[in-house]
């Protein structure tokens, strides 16, 4: 499910690896009274726009067919809105890939890219969006919906930005809409508990044929203004958000680590996603796809890295 930003925020509106961490900015964000102990949002997926040999290569590969739950699908979105997206789903969390153009305007260049984090409990984003206002910011709040294919539009999940001015990343808070996950037509499962709206509740559970399990750790470069939209995000849902002294980011807790480099704007874009899998395989298999490879095993783990922006 991706959310086009521009679109969603007008509607809205009417309208390298890593850097060591700094030790001074080293502080756990769930210490912070403004967050709480209790993390209220989790990694829910993120999508990232290929140059356009690779988004092609995705598509087609058989392999990919055979490690994960993988579909390439048409939504229809909030103002009849589409997209089409190559999606690897797992357990609780998935990825989604784009081709250059694929997206309007600013969020379909190379290396644009767009993350959903989202609340296991009905209620949740409440708090994070009153969370957001004890930050001083104002947030911008959306709802998505989605045609079944008889025209009508059924509310899919409430959303939260921080802000509508960005670059091409951009980070938003979501809540599935309860009558959406209880709408025979999802096929989703039952509430495990009362005011279940989980991410593992959404996905359906083919991901247990196929090697991939869940996406454990995303690595994007960005601009420097759109990663400081998206850390009070971070830390408004319960994330240990740390800063390096020359602008990284790493967010953990809820299973799967954030990592963000705030580089200039011609080197923006994805540039690895790891999983956790099934089953441990024994010796490591190289899938070159596109100007990608994925590397699964050994063990239980796979990387699928991207390569360099020339």
């Amino acid at each position: 499910m991706i959310m086009v930003i521009a679109l969603a925020l007008a509607a809205a509106i009417g309208g390298g690896a890593t850097t060591a961490l700094a030790e001074q900015n080293r502080t756990v964000e769930e210490n912070d009274p403004a967050t709480g102990g209790r993390q209220l949002l989790f990694y829910n997926h993120a999508y990232a726009v290929l140059d356009r040999e690779t988004a092609d290569a995705v598509e087609h590969s058989a392999y990919l067919r055979t490690f994960a739950n993988f579909q390439v699908r048409t939504t229809t979105g909030a103002g009849g809105q589409t997209w089409t997206g190559r999606y690897l789903m797992g357990r609780e969390t998935y990825f989604e890939l784009f081709g250059v153009g694929d997206l309007p305007g600013q969020d379909g260049v190379l290396g644009a890219s767009g993350m959903g984090v989202s609340t296991e409990v009905a209620g949740d984003l409440v708090t994070v969006t009153e969370r957001l206002r004890a930050r001083g910011i104002t947030p911008v709040e959306f709802q998505q919906t989605r045609d079944f294919g008889d025209g009508v539009p059924v509310p899919w999940f409430d959303a939260v930005f921080t802000t509508d001015q960005y670059d091409h990343f951009g980070a938003w808070g979501m809540e599935y809409e309860p009558t959406y996950l209880d709408d025979p037509r999802t096929n989703n499962e039952p509430p495990a508990f009362p005011g279940d709206v989980g991410r593992e509740r959404y996905l359906t559970d083919v991901y247990r044929d196929r090697l991939m399990r869940d996406v454990t750790a995303v690595h994007l470069a960005v601009t420097a203004r759109d990663l400081a939209s998206t850390v009070p995000l971070l830390k408004a849902g319960g994330f240990a958000v740390r800063t390096s002294a020359d602008g990284d980011v790493v967010a953990r807790r809820g299973g799967t680590d954030l990592h963000f480099d705030a580089v200039p704007v011609d080197r923006i874009g994805l540039q690895k996603v790891e999983f956790v899998l099934n089953k441990s395989v024994t010796q490591r298999h190289d899938e070159r796809i596109g100007k990608s490879t994925l590397a699964v095993g050994p063990g239980p783990r796979a990387v699928w890295t991207f390569d360099a922006r020339p």
